[in-house]
């Protein structure tokens, strides 16, 4: 009888501790036409499995191209990537909201619900930018960490402040991936191996 209500003690005064999630601002200030334009995804992080692994088999620098219209409350980012040997575009449009440097879109495929926050720009060279996807119904929610570059290269003094920003949402440095570049991607185009 004592053990079952040790047991039964040591059940409920069991405590989860639960760890909360930090809390992601957007830039202060945030400029969206200055956001716009060709930026580079140089570099990755992602609590995902499956994005993760497709990232390391296919470490590729996408490019992209943000657009915005000034009526609309949304923007379009197109992004290029050699998907089986061939050069394929891809459009996805976001949701401005009501903070500054927070865009929203949905993701049938996965029917998930994803909230991009730009955490850190100078706009002429880098952004750094959050994602927190949360799949519906089972409400699983993944972060993924994303480095963009107007230019391809990234300098190391920029790659440390991105590690620094990756471990604050709980990953380590090791996970991050550094995509590759493999030549200019024009939609429609094979790729030709030599």
């Amino acid at each position: 009888m004592v053990s079952i209500l040790v047991v039964g003690l040591a059940c409920f005064l069991q405590v989860v501790i639960v760890v909360p999630a930090p809390l992601i601002l957007p830039q202060e200030n945030f400029d969206l036409n200055r956001f716009m334009g060709t930026w580079y995804e140089t570099v990755v992080v992602s609590t995902c499995p499956f994005y993760m692994q497709r990232k390391r088999v296919n470490p590729i620098i996408l490019a992209l191209e943000l657009q915005h219209v000034a009526s609309e409350g949304n923007f379009t980012l197109m992004s290029s990537t050699y998907r089986n040997g061939t050069c394929k575009q891809t459009s996805t449009t976001y949701d401005l909201t009501d903070s500054p440097g927070q865009f929203f879109h949905h993701v049938a495929r996965f029917g998930a619900d994803v909230d991009s926050f730009v955490v850190h720009t100078n706009y002429d060279e880098y952004a750094m930018m959050v994602l927190i996807s949360t799949e519906r119904p089972l409400e699983i929610k993944t972060t993924t960490v994303k480095f963009y570059s107007r230019t391809m290269n990234v300098t190391t003094a920029v790659l440390d402040d991105f590690k620094t920003l990756v471990r604050q949402h709980g990953m380590n440095d090791g996970a991050i991936i550094i995509n590759k570049m493999t030549g200019e991607c024009v939609p429609g185009k094979q790729v030709t191996k030599s």
